[in-house]
Order: C-alpha cells, then structure tokens, then sequence
C-alpha cells in the first residue's frame, strides 16, 4: 500500500537536503518540534496542512511544489505515467488573472 505520509516525508527530507539545512534548522525557523519534523520526514506522523505550510516556508519551497513532487512519486509507484511536459494553455489556466470568460471556463471544469 502506497502512504501518502511516506512520500510527503521523503519529499521534505530531500528538499530539505538539497537546501543544505539540518533537521534542527528547519524545525526551528518553521516552529515545530524536532522530534516531530523527524517524526514526519520518516513518514510516522501525519503533517496538518498548517504543519506543513510552515516547513514549506522554512525551505523556501512553495507547498504546490513540494505537493506537486509527492503527486509525481505517487503516479510513479502506482504506474501511472506522468507526463514531462506542461499542456500549452497551462500558463493561462493557472495564471493570477484569468479574464472573466477564462474564470467561466475554470467554474466549469
């Protein structure tokens, strides 16, 4: 069985790696409890969305991209092909100020 709790650990501890900080760093500058950052990195405990806003911000790494990561390992491990390229309108259906007939058309789907 896949865990969601796995990955989003896994993708913490990574990002966090690549960043170059220590558990201690980052539990400290997002105000969470050490044993309860590495608790999550090792995928033991859920992380409330407040939890892992603030850890997010610790690693200056937006949540979409840390949630975007756990998606992509997800699909991987449940053999769904994960496609490496953006759709072409992407930009305008996720940009800050859709036009009024785009928000129609977002409401829609």
């Amino acid at each position: 069985m896949v865990l969601v709790r796995q990955e989003l650990g896994d993708v913490l501890r990574d990002f966090r790696l690549q960043k170059g900080r220590t558990l201690r760093q980052v539990a400290s500058k997002a105000s969470v409890a050490l044993g309860y950052l590495s608790e999550v990195e090792r995928g033991q405990k859920e992380a409330s969305s407040e939890i892992l806003a603030s850890v997010a911000d610790a690693l200056d790494t937006p949540v979409s991209v840390i949630m975007r990561e756990v998606g992509d390992r997800l699909a991987v491990l449940e053999g769904i092909d994960v496609p490496d390229a953006l759709p072409a309108d992407f930009g305008e259906r996720f940009s800050a100020r859709p036009s009024a007939d785009r928000r129609a058309d977002l409401v829609a789907h």
